[in-house]
């Protein structure tokens, strides 16, 4: 996911109304948005919003990371605070146990953050060194964690200089220590894995890339293909097979690698995207100081 250090040098474009978006979007009778739906702003009164996760219930939780927090917007539409203090949580997603896994770039860990609050540290270091940041993961359905390790400096920590050079992709089965799945990505940032189990996408936001690979059945990867030219902050997939990729809004390519939508949104950096909701038919944004809904007509795979 991309970080809100950089979001002064991403791409900016002039506020639009939400009825000028509204005019954008494609209702055809073949289109993925519901008939008649609107991007609808739950609220603009974060710092920079990132990592939406989908529990069973279709409860939403994202973070706000510069102020250390992840928050919870329910299928009734409230919106609440979750947990403070969350070792600077960034790309979240939830175990078949109801735990919320997190990628904590304070001490650059992987976390699991239980119903009620309590953090448990999963994941440390790759043999004795410091990862870069965990940014983004997913969860395979054997329970499999894959995270990406890309480097993007925080002002909260003491170090300055990566341990480890490369920037790339990981998985880590319960109880072993994680393994190195792809490192030939400058900097992977979204990833998201098919319903199946079968392909694992990956965004290299800085060669501006997304990449599918085969999952082995031993969880590590295999021929990486290029899936399309564009890189992605977070990432997600629809019943369709349909995959979301964000950053100058979001941009939806079908699993032939062809744009079939794009969905403005007026901010300055859209970070992630998920779909949840009783229905699991509602399209979740994040986006800078702001988050959004817009209602489908495909549901996500990921509740």
């Amino acid at each position: 996911m991309r970080k809100f250090l950089l979001i002064g040098c991403l791409f900016f474009y002039s506020y639009q109304s939400i009825s000028q978006i509204e005019n954008k979007l494609n209702r055809g009778a073949n289109g993925i948005i519901a008939d008649n739906a609107t991007l609808q702003l739950i609220s603009n009164e974060f710092s920079f919003t990132e990592g939406p996760a989908v529990d069973k219930y279709g409860n939403i939780f994202f973070t706000d990371q510069p102020n250390n927090k992840i928050w919870k917007y329910d299928t009734k539409g409230k919106l609440s605070v979750f947990l403070e203090n969350t070792s600077r949580s960034n790309g979240m997603f939830f175990d078949k146990k109801g735990n919320l896994i997190t990628c904590a770039d304070e001490q650059n860990q992987i976390i699991n953050i239980n119903r009620k609050g309590k953090i448990k540290v999963l994941v440390t270091d790759f043999k004795g060194l410091h990862f870069n940041g965990p940014n983004d993961l997913w969860i395979s359905n054997t329970g499999g964690i894959y995270f990406t390790d890309p480097f993007y400096s925080r002002d909260y920590w003491t170090r300055k200089m990566p341990e480890i050079q490369a920037e790339n992709v990981y998985y880590v089965q319960k109880n072993k220590a994680p393994i190195l799945v792809a490192n030939q990505l400058l900097k992977p940032n979204g990833i998201i894995g098919s319903a199946d189990g079968q392909f694992l996408y990956v965004a290299d936001i800085k060669a501006n890339k997304t990449y599918r690979y085969t999952i082995s059945a031993d969880g590590t990867l295999h021929s990486q293909t290029l899936f399309v030219n564009r890189g992605s902050d977070g990432m997600t997939i629809d019943d369709s097979g349909n995959i979301y990729l964000t950053g100058n809004g979001v941009f939806v390519y079908n699993s032939n690698g062809e744009l079939i939508e794009q969905i403005k949104v007026p901010e300055s950096w859209t970070a992630n995207v998920t779909f949840g909701g009783k229905d699991n038919h509602t399209l979740f944004i994040t986006a800078s100081k702001s988050v959004y809904t817009l209602q489908m007509k495909v549901k996500g795979v990921n509740k």
